[in-house]
């Protein structure tokens, strides 16, 4: 017998060479934590002016009806990325700390995230919490700490709302131009508060922005504090 010999491998054959797939490539599986994590490279890299569901779309390598499957609007990817920062602010000290100590950690970590990112504040002021996890966290959380440090039940909504207006407001303020109080030519009409602005600069080796948070906040804290034991 004579041995059979092979044919030579057809280099077209599925077998050595398997066929590519044609068309786009896949995109990643869609789902929450990724939008979420693609809305805040697209604003890293763009801004919040440069936020678009069309560019969302884009950098999640997906059709925008495909992205529109899981949220309805611009307003909702904004929801989940406040939920996502809001999972930064630090609520540690609520559980076993002094109030007073705790509400101060509370406030500045919350001012500090949210001053880099102030177009979410305005979303925040007026958004139910309803779908926000993390915000609802953060939340129960510091009503736990309120309600162990002795206020009424009633008055413990109120504080929150109350602390967070003036948090919000500084948030803003962080990102305020240094010479923002600068009188320039008026000057000589306005010497009370052009004298009041050049001592703070004289005294003070901190950023203007955190002396009126710290103060604020200090006022805001012995008044809560009295209304607490009334």
């Amino acid at each position: 017998m004579t041995a059979a010999t092979s044919a030579p491998a057809d280099p077209h054959s599925s077998a050595t060479n398997p066929r590519r797939r044609v068309g786009r490539p896949a995109a990643a599986v869609l789902d929450q934590a990724g939008i979420t994590l693609a809305a805040l490279q697209l604003i890293g890299k763009s801004g919040y002016d440069g936020f678009t569901m069309a560019a969302l779309a884009r950098t999640l390598n997906v059709a925008p009806s495909a992205l529109y499957n899981h949220v309805s609007s611009k307003r909702d990817v904004l929801v989940l990325v406040q939920d996502h920062l809001t999972s930064f602010v630090d609520v540690a000290a609520f559980e076993s700390g002094p109030w007073e100590q705790a509400v101060r950690d509370w406030a500045w970590s919350y001012r500090d995230v949210f001053s880099k990112h102030t177009p979410l504040i305005p979303v925040i002021a007026v958004l139910p919490v309803a779908d926000a996890p993390r915000t609802l966290a953060m939340y129960e959380a510091v009503s736990a700490g309120f309600s162990r440090a002795g206020f009424p039940q009633e008055r413990i909504i109120p504080a929150i709302v109350a602390l967070e207006s003036f948090i919000f407001g500084s948030a803003y303020d962080a990102t305020a131009p240094a010479d923002i109080f600068d009188s320039g030519s008026m000057a000589s009409s306005t010497p009370n508060f052009t004298s009041a602005v050049q001592r703070l600069a004289e005294d003070s080796h901190e950023k203007p922005a955190d002396v009126a948070f710290s103060l604020g906040l200090e006022a805001l804290l012995a008044g809560l504090g009295a209304l607490r034991t009334a």
